[in-house]
């Protein structure tokens, strides 16, 4: 993994100093948040989608979106490993390449059509965002003051929040409205001729999208972004050896923080749609229920830059022990309620989900000095936990959707507990430049 410039330094820096030329490459990094946020999210609409042309079940459908998390856990390593080689700007320009082609396989999958393919190549635009992630995460929470860290990458993520926003609307416009089973009430069967139709009806929408993700790679590999601190990579691996992971308490907590976190968040963007299609919830179309998935989106967004904002003034540990007890009662209102209540309470838990993941990890690396690189790749590796979706669905077949949310709410009792006790930072290292 590239390792960031020690905090300090760049804290200290004035501004004709290296370090002031971060704001440029912040500003390009937001534009990598948006894609792999966007493109995450059309597997909200295409999953429903998927469950009409290959008459999938629950436990099938969340399958889907467990391969794609699964990725994260195989190809994070993998991916510290590259960057190690070639270097933080040859890897996000590898990672956007591999991204565009598996969404170009998107559309040969489309055209057999197969359920296989499709899976396959999910997995394959998936390990290509992990890439992304292992760097781009700890670089954003590491390059400046320690103390506003979970602000600044609360701020960023909000440009992520973003394109999770508006991808159910290009999805719910090009796949879901383009589609007999998109726009059919629920319970249509579809002919075999109507599904193959509609599994053409992702070809568009991925060419359009790997055309993007080749241009942004060209951008990233022509623009100057500042070098990692390569120069003091002998003086970091030195300084490791003396320190262990594991005696950090807000580290070891929050590796299981964030794999509980992405199970909640998962599970209700992947469900949502089939939620409130239901007739005792709002009776709405998939394509219509898609549009309203982009206001539990926009939710986030609108709370990341919120978060980011209180953040300056309350710690970050309060402000997600707060957001996490409000996460946990609008779940128990969409669990125990019917109608637009219930509709409306899931809609305001990506209120309350916004700052979770964000601040998990600003606040998982406190504290680690020259371990924050590997601590940084474990909490990565932990995004592997929205595989566990399949768990929910398996729920939802055996005693139904709405009662399956109740496993949304226990992961936010966690997530308080980590506020309360688990983020608390132990035996804190000093800053040291880390390896490149």
């Amino acid at each position: 993994m590239a390792g960031p410039m020690t905090s300090s330094a760049v804290t200290s820096a004035g501004p004709g100093h290296p370090a002031a030329k971060y704001g440029p490459a912040l500003t390009l990094l937001a534009s990598l948040f948006f894609m792999w946020g966007f493109i995450t999210v059309i597997n909200n609409t295409l999953l429903p989608h998927l469950r009409s042309v290959f008459d999938l079940n629950y436990t099938q459908t969340t399958l889907i979106e467990s391969v794609w998390f699964i990725a994260y856990f195989v190809a994070s390593i993998p991916s510290a490993k590259l960057i190690e080689r070639v270097g933080y700007q040859k890897s996000l320009v590898v990672g956007l390449l591999i991204m565009a082609a598996g969404a170009l396989g998107m559309v040969l999958a489309a055209s057999l059509p197969s359920y296989g393919v499709t899976l396959f190549m999910l997995f394959v635009i998936a390990s290509g965002i992990t890439l992304l992630q292992v760097a781009a995460n700890p670089y954003v929470a590491v390059i400046g003051s320690p103390e506003t860290a979970s602000s600044r990458l609360n701020l960023v993520q909000a440009f992520n929040s973003a394109g999770t926003m508006l991808a159910p609307l290009f999805g719910a416009y090009l796949i879901l409205g383009r589609s007999k089973g998109g726009t059919a009430e629920a319970g249509t069967v579809l002919t075999q001729a109507e599904r193959l139709a509609d599994a053409h009806s992702v070809v568009l929408p991925y060419i359009l999208v790997a055309g993007v993700l080749v241009v942004l790679a060209i951008i990233i590999a022509r623009f100057p972004l500042p070098a990692m601190g390569s120069a003091t990579s002998r003086i970091a691996k030195e300084e490791r050896k003396h320190h262990s992971l594991w005696k950090h308490r807000n580290l070891v907590f929050g590796i299981p923080a964030i794999f509980i976190y992405l199970i909640a968040e998962i599970g209700v963007a992947n469900l949502f749609v089939n939620f409130v299609s239901q007739p005792e919830i709002a009776n709405l179309t998939p394509e219509m229920a898609g549009r309203y998935l982009t206001l539990l989106w926009g939710g986030m967004m609108v709370g990341r830059f919120v978060g980011s904002a209180i953040m300056q003034k309350i710690p970050a540990e309060t402000v997600l022990a707060a957001f996490s007890v409000g996460a946990f009662v609008v779940m128990l209102v969409t669990v125990f309620t019917t109608g637009p209540v219930a509709m409306w309470s899931l809609i305001l838990v990506g209120l309350f989900h916004s700052i979770m993941f964000p601040t998990i990890f600003t606040l998982g690396i406190k504290g680690l000095g020259p371990l924050t690189e590997e601590g940084s790749g474990l909490l990565i590796m932990a995004i592997a936990g929205g595989a566990l979706v399949v768990v929910q669905g398996k729920l939802a077949d055996i005693y139904g959707l709405q009662t399956s949310f109740l496993l949304t709410a226990a992961c936010e009792l966690y997530i308080l507990f980590y506020a309360l006790w688990g983020a608390k930072v132990t035996d804190p290292l000093p800053d040291v430049p880390l390896e490149g």
